[in-house]
């Protein structure tokens, strides 16, 4: 490996410890309050929310794939990483930009941030592959996708478990069923809305809501990408 090679290596080992670390009291607390929240919501209520969020992804999914550029076969990391950085980059100032407008227009229009960060992630991440050299036409590799963004996006012990899951994708991955409405799209739906939530209610309030907007979708945005950043390298400095 190049020195490059080598500080990503021990970068990824110190974000490898995060991802290990079990669940604190006060996230085992809080999860234990979210979930207790989430059993007095209707079970109709559970699954029109997660059947829309499901298409929403799907919709996303397929329409990413169609406008992603060709998977980069021949690069050093430094050079995937720096094109990554710009992307990284670019999408932050997007969402925030997404963020601030839609907080600025109250409940309604903060309400329609929802989809539009989610798409903004999901096509980042669609990126991110690509930039990596991983082909997203691959069923598999869309799935990896969805599992990055609950590394990102779901309470430690979600994350730790789905972490694991992620260590040995290859042989993990052949084991999957080729359909992905077997994925379990309702704790998908159920980690991120509560994840986001705090921010999301936030931005809904007059006045503050613009600023609130922008801030938590730009923050929400790097931690996708440092987080998508670790997950590739876990499956390419292995390899080396």
């Amino acid at each position: 490996m190049d020195y490059y090679e080598e500080k990503a290596l021990q970068q990824m080992k110190i974000w490898q410890k995060e991802m290990e670390k079990a669940p604190s009291l006060a996230s085992t607390f809080t999860k234990g309050m979210q979930v207790k929240i989430n059993k007095l919501i209707p079970e109709t209520a559970h699954k029109v929310v997660t059947e829309a969020i499901k298409n929403m992804v799907k919709a996303v999914l397929f329409g990413s794939e169609l406008v992603t550029k060709e998977p980069l076969l021949y690069a050093t990391l430094r050079d995937r990483e720096n094109l990554l950085k710009d992307k990284i980059s670019f999408y932050k100032k997007t969402a925030a930009a997404s963020g601030a407008w839609t907080g600025s227009g109250g409940i309604f229009l903060g309400m329609a941030d929802f989809p539009i960060l989610l798409s903004l992630k999901l096509k980042f991440l669609f990126d991110a592959a690509s930039i990596y050299g991983f082909d997203v036409g691959n069923y598999k590799e869309r799935l990896y996708i969805l599992y990055i963004f609950q590394l990102a996006f779901s309470s430690q012990q979600r994350r730790r478990e789905v972490y694991f899951q992620m260590l040995d994708w290859h042989n993990y991955a052949s084991r999957l069923p080729d359909d992905m409405s077997s994925f379990d799209w309702r704790t998908f739906q159920q980690e991120y809305r509560d994840y986001i939530d705090i921010a999301k209610m936030l931005q809904l309030v007059p006045i503050i809501g613009a600023v609130v907007g922008a801030y938590a979708n730009y923050q929400l945005m790097d931690k996708l990408g440092e987080t998508s950043k670790n997950a590739y390298r876990l499956r390419l400095l292995p390899q080396k």
